[in-house]
């Protein structure tokens, strides 16, 4: 009986053990970008990518915004995000938008550069930012980094969103606001050339407006802006370069997060920057060297270790 009691007990402790779940996964929250950028799919690729390469980790993917996702990095509402370094180094210094010093972000790396765009209709008659005012805009909801720069440029020409009709909303709803006739011009803040600007350019003919007069202005706001080159070509019937205002797009994540786990994304992010320039052609000639820039936000230790393990960093 004793016997029989005792093969019982094992059986049934073998039956529980079996029952159990596995050990759980590490659970991330990836806040991306909003939709019609390339924050989108570049996140779900990333996530594959961790996913299959990183035994244990989990990813959810959420919609996002360059100053949004700094404070939900901060506020522990996500784990992983993208940025812009302009937006992520006020959320560290503390500076407006920011309420306080965000004292939980890390860096991972730098992804390409970003282009804050202006682009008008054709027959708009807009030659530069002053003549935006009394027209229609449509710029991105307020949390967005290229939401901020739009306010700052208006700022720097003596404007302000009263001066003008403001449609707050998503690169793909600005488009078609500007397809209809509804608004003469949208701002937008990503990588050249945004698909956005090209679904606008096949239906209307633009004009890329040249922000040569607004780079000093803006670089006293906030330093991490420089004039970039837009290239000619880049959209259709832009037969020349036109100057627009850039800053870097980085990859962040929580100083809290496994220093294994930042490790290993840091590396599989550099081994597949050229499947990810399918989606985003800048990304294709990115190198650790060039991941491993200073913009201004302390590096994750373990993406530190990978830096240094390459010859990245000292």
């Amino acid at each position: 009986m004793l016997k029989r009691i005792q093969f019982s007990s094992a059986a049934l402790a073998l039956a529980l053990g079996a029952a159990l779940p596995a050990a759980a996964a590490d659970n991330y929250r990836f806040m991306t970008g909003p939709q019609g950028g390339v924050w989108v799919p570049l996140g779900g690729a990333i996530k594959n990518v961790f996913e299959k390469s990183i035994p244990g980790v989990a990813v959810q993917v959420l919609p996002g915004a360059g100053i949004a996702n700094v404070r939900g990095i901060d506020e522990d509402k996500a784990e992983i995000g993208f940025g812009n370094s302009i937006s992520t180094v006020d959320g560290v210094n503390g500076d407006p938008p920011f309420p306080r010093k965000a004292a939980n972000v890390c860096n991972l790396g730098s992804l390409y550069p970003q282009y804050f765009q202006v682009v008008a209709l054709a027959d708009a008659k807009i030659n530069s930012i002053k003549d935006l005012k009394g027209k229609s805009i449509a710029i991105q909801p307020r949390g967005n980094t290229a939401e901020l720069a739009t306010k700052q440029i208006l700022e720097v020409h003596g404007l302000k969103y009263e001066d003008m009709k403001v449609n707050f909303m998503s690169y793909t709803d600005a488009v078609s606001l500007l397809k209809d006739g509804h608004a003469q011009v949208f701002t937008a803040g990503t990588t050249i050339p945004s698909s956005a600007v090209m679904d606008l350019a096949a239906a209307r003919d633009i004009k890329l407006i040249d922000l040569s007069d607004s780079v000093e202005g803006m670089r006293k706001i906030n330093k991490g802006y420089a004039a970039v080159t837009l290239p000619a070509n880049t959209y259709a019937k832009q037969d020349k370069p036109v100057t627009k205002i850039g800053y870097a797009a980085h990859l962040m994540v929580s100083c809290k997060l496994k220093e294994d786990h930042v490790y290993q994304m840091t590396k599989l992010i550099a081994a597949n920057m050229k499947d990810f320039s399918v989606m985003n052609k800048p990304m294709e000639s990115v190198t650790p060297k060039m991941m491993a820039d200073d913009i201004g936000v302390p590096f994750h230790p373990g993406a530190r270790k990978f830096y240094r393990e390459v010859g990245a960093m000292m």
